[in-house]
C-alpha cells in the first residue's frame, strides 16, 4: 500500500470518530500532512498519532473524508466484494422471502455515500459521494457478479452531489429498463417507476410494519381504517386484505394517489376509498365539533413525510405533528389502534412519543402504547452512528 497523506483530528473529535462513526468533518481537522487528491486514500489519525483507519477524502466536502477501513488495506475491486457480500449476507438473514429490498443502505453497511435498491430482478444505484463516484465500474461489476440483475439503473438526481463536486446523474449502466414494473410486498403488487418515482423508485423501508399494522388492525372486527398520507398506499393495501375492513386512504398528490388505486385494482381490492386531499384540512375538517360519531375510525394510520430537514425547523416540525395527531385523535374510537411514523433523523424516538402523548392530553384520551416500529433490517441501524437511525413509530390503543 502506497504511503498516505495523514488527517490529524482535533481532540475532541477522536472519540467520536474511534466510536465507528465515518464522518470526519473539515472543523474535526487539527492539520493534514501531505498533499490528498479529491478522492484519494488518506489515513486518518488522532491527536496523539494513533491510527484510526483509511478513508475517501474530498476538499470540496464538508465531510472531509469518509471513512471506508478500520485497518490499512486496499481499496480495490475485492474490497467491494466483501463488503457487498456482507451487505447481501444481513439481508439474506432478515428478510430471506423478500424480493425487493435495499441491498446497500450507505453508513449502515460501511459504504458511505452508496445506496443499492433491488426491485425484483432490476438494480437502482444511488451515489452521493465522489470516492463512490470514482469506484463505479468496480461496484456495477461486482453487483452484476453476486446478484446477477436483468438491469442496472443510475439514479444519482440528487442535490447532495452537489456538495462533493458532482453534477446529477441518471444513466442504464446495464440491460434495459421495464416502462412498467410490479414489486412484490409480503404478497401484494405494488408499481414501482424507475426512472422517476421517489428515491429510486420507491420506498422500502416500511417494508415489515406494513404488514406489521395489518396484522394489528385485523384484530378487529370490520375495522374501519382511515390512512393518512398512504402515497402508494402501503399501509391502506395491507389493511384492505383484513376480512371486513373498509379503508378510506388521503393524499396530496394526485399522481400518488391515481398510482395506489391502480395498485388497489391490481390487486383486486375493492374495499379502499382513496382521496385527494390535503390530510391537515380533511382531518380538521372531520374533526370539527359538529361531526357525527360515523365519522370515527376503528384504526388511524399516520405516515406523513419528514416536516424538517434540519434542526433549524424542528420547532415547525413538531407543531405540525402535534396537529394532526390531536385531530387524529379526535377521530379515533375508544379501543382503537393509532399507528404513527417519523422519518425525521432530527426529531429522536423520545421526542416524537412526547408530541403523540401531549396530543393525547390535550385531547383527554389514554393511550395504551401496544408496539413500536423501526424501519425494515435492510435499512440496519448503528447505533454508533445515528444518522442511521430515522424512521420511528408507535402502535397506541386508545382507552
Amino acid at each position: 500500500m502506497s504511503k498516505l497523506a495523514n488527517v490529524i483530528l482535533r481532540g475532541r473529535e477522536s472519540d467520536r470518530i474511534s466510536a465507528v462513526h465515518p464522518w470526519v468533518f473539515q472543523r474535526s481537522i487539527g492539520k493534514v500532512a501531505g498533499t490528498p487528491e479529491d478522492g484519494g486514500l488518506v489515513q486518518v489519525k488522532d491527536h496523539k498519532n494513533r491510527f484510526i483507519g483509511i478513508g475517501f477524502y474530498n476538499s470540496k466536502s464538508r465531510i472531509r473524508v469518509r471513512l471506508v477501513s478500520r485497518t490499512r488495506r486496499e481499496i480495490d475491486r475485492k474490497f467491494f466484494e466483501e463488503r457487498i457480500a456482507e451487505a447481501i449476507q444481513v439481508r439474506k438473514r432478515y428478510l430471506p422471502d423478500c424480493h425487493s429490498f435495499r441491498v446497500v443502505n450507505s453508513e449502515s453497511d460501511f459504504l458511505s455515500g452508496l445506496i443499492v435498491d433491488k426491485y425484483e430482478d432490476n438494480l437502482v444505484i444511488q451515489i452521493t459521494s465522489l470516492a463512490m463516484e470514482q469506484n463505479l465500474d468496480h461496484i456495477v461489476a461486482v453487483l452484476d457478479e453476486q446478484l446477477q440483475p436483468s438491469a442496472i439503473f443510475e439514479r444519482s438526481d440528487v442535490a447532495a452531489r452537489k456538495f462533493e463536486g458532482l453534477e446529477e446523474s441518471s444513466r442504464i449502466l446495464k440491460g434495459e429498463i421495464p416502462e412498467s414494473l410490479q414489486m412484490d410486498l409480503n404478497g401484494l403488487k405494488f408499481a414501482v417507476d424507475l426512472r422517476g418515482g421517489h428515491k429510486t423508485g420507491a420506498y422500502l423501508d416500511q417494508q415489515m410494519n406494513y404488514q406489521s399494522v395489518a396484522d394489528a388492525i385485523g384484530r378487529y372486527d370490520q375495522p374501519k381504517v382511515l390512512d393518512c398520507f398512504t402515497f402508494q398506499g402501503g399501509f391502506a393495501l395491507h389493511a384492505a386484505r383484513v376480512e371486513g375492513s373498509s379503508i378510506t386512504a388521503i393524499d396530496q398528490s394526485d399522481e400518488a394517489v391515481k398510482r395506489a388505486r391502480t395498485n388497489a385494482q391490481n390487486n383486486r381490492l375493492h374495499n379502499c376509498e382513496f382521496v385527494g386531499a390535503n390530510a391537515f384540512d380533511w382531518l380538521k375538517k372531520k374533526s370539527g365539533k359538529n361531526d357525527a360519531p360515523k365519522n370515527q375510525f376503528d384504526c388511524i394510520i399516520l405516515d406523513p413525510p419528514s416536516f424538517t430537514r434540519s434542526r433549524s425547523t424542528i420547532g415547525d416540525a413538531l407543531r405540525g405533528y402535534k396537529e394532526i395527531h390531536v385531530r387524529a385523535l379526535k377521530l379515533l374510537k375508544t379501543g382503537g389502534l393509532l399507528a404513527s411514523f417519523c422519518c425525521s433523523h432530527h426529531v429522536d424516538r423520545d421526542l416524537f412519543e412526547s408530541v403523540i402523548l401531549d396530543s393525547a392530553h390535550d385531547t383527554r384520551r389514554t393511550l395504551r402504547r401496544i408496539a413500536t416500529y423501526s424501519q425494515s433490517p435492510d435499512h440496519p441501524v448503528i447505533p454508533a452512528i445515528p444518522e442511521t437511525e430515522y424512521l420511528k413509530g408507535f402502535a397506541f390503543e386508545a382507552i
